[in-house]
């Protein structure tokens, strides 16, 4: 067991919630129920071997089908799991602006650092009615907030205008960025104080080398050391050695997040993490045995570059709910 990390401070605004988070895949058990002991074992694991901090209910946690009841129980078995001194940041989107806020206030309650706020969805709302959502939610809490821009999957991107409008507000601390943009995501780093937190795993060290806080990674259910194993490299200046792990990470991340199955089913393939919930399915055993390959892979080839510190090997996980 790792050493009982300092009680938390948010606050940092260069890293407000660390360098790097998993977005943490929810287990279900074979019923489909939330499975509270496998995510505490889970989250626990994935603390020890090299994440600061956890992002739950978010895209990868499948928050479109758990229940608002299920977000804010999932919040408190991780923060009795992990203690006070890991950021727990909550996802806590939805397409409406006061069940938003509900949301909020609810994992705010339970024990969540941080707040992460989708775009709202489906109802495409034009720039200024994003702006007013954020600062809506913003506004009814007290826990700092990061903006997530996944225009992929809402529809509606933040623009980067908007995010130097919103940047002024005390609670609006930073932004996950999905939105495939590095050269948005520079500008608007470089005209604010905004937290950027890549949430693309394949654009973790581009984003990264442009100034970014961190990363918030889907991967690092898997291969945590591998993930932090980049950043360390980097923020100790051996260039070479950061680029030369990101691209091990390459073949995983590819098949993890660039393929047809979202990372939600690739993590739970390699994680032994319980079913999927409807309507995504799990994995082929073909489908399975491909990310398995690719994971192993980047198990033998892990290894200190030349002239860096080693870096521990990511530990495949036969079964979420095995004992830490």
């Amino acid at each position: 067991m790792a050493p009982s990390p300092p009680p938390f401070d948010a606050g940092s605004p260069a890293r407000p919630f660390g360098r790097v988070l998993c977005a943490m895949v929810t287990p279900f058990g074979p019923d489909g129920a939330l499975d509270h002991g496998a995510a505490a074992r889970l989250a626990v694991r994935l603390v020890e071997e090299g994440c600061d901090g956890l992002v739950l209910n978010g895209t990868t946690g499948e928050s479109p089908t758990t229940t608002d009841a299920e977000k804010t129980a999932l919040v408190r078995t991780v923060r009795a799991a992990v203690g006070d001194g890991v950021p727990l940041v909550a996802g806590v989107g939805s397409a409406d602006t006061r069940h938003t806020v509900e949301l909020a206030r609810a994992a705010e309650s339970a024990g969540a650092d941080g707040l992460l706020v989708v775009t709202p969805y489906y109802s495409r709302p034009p720039r200024a009615a994003v702006a007013a959502h954020f600062r809506a939610v913003a506004d009814a809490c007290g826990a700092p907030l990061l903006v997530y821009d996944i225009p992929g999957r809402t529809g509606t991107r933040v623009a980067p205008e908007t995010l130097l409008e919103l940047a002024d507000h005390p609670r609006i601390v930073g932004v996950k960025d999905c939105s495939y943009d590095p050269a948005g995501a520079s500008d608007v780093m470089a005209a604010t104080d905004l937290a950027y937190y890549s949430g693309c795993d394949e654009l973790h060290l581009p984003l990264y080398a442009l100034g970014a806080a961190g990363c918030i990674s889907t991967v690092a259910n898997v291969a945590p050391g591998a993930v932090r194993a980049v950043r360390d490299a980097f923020d100790r200046g051996d260039r070479d050695e950061a680029l030369r792990a990101h691209r091990r990470l390459g073949p995983l991340t590819r098949l993890m997040m660039r393929g047809e199955l979202p990372g939600s089913v690739t993590a739970k393939a390699l994680l032994g993490a319980g079913p999927v919930r409807a309507p995504l399915q799990s994995a082929s055993r073909a489908e399975e045995a491909a990310l398995r390959a690719a994971l192993d892979a980047l198990v033998a080839g892990t290894g200190p570059g030349p002239g860096s510190a080693a870096a521990p090997a990511p530990r495949p996980y036969a079964d979420a709910a095995a004992t830490a």
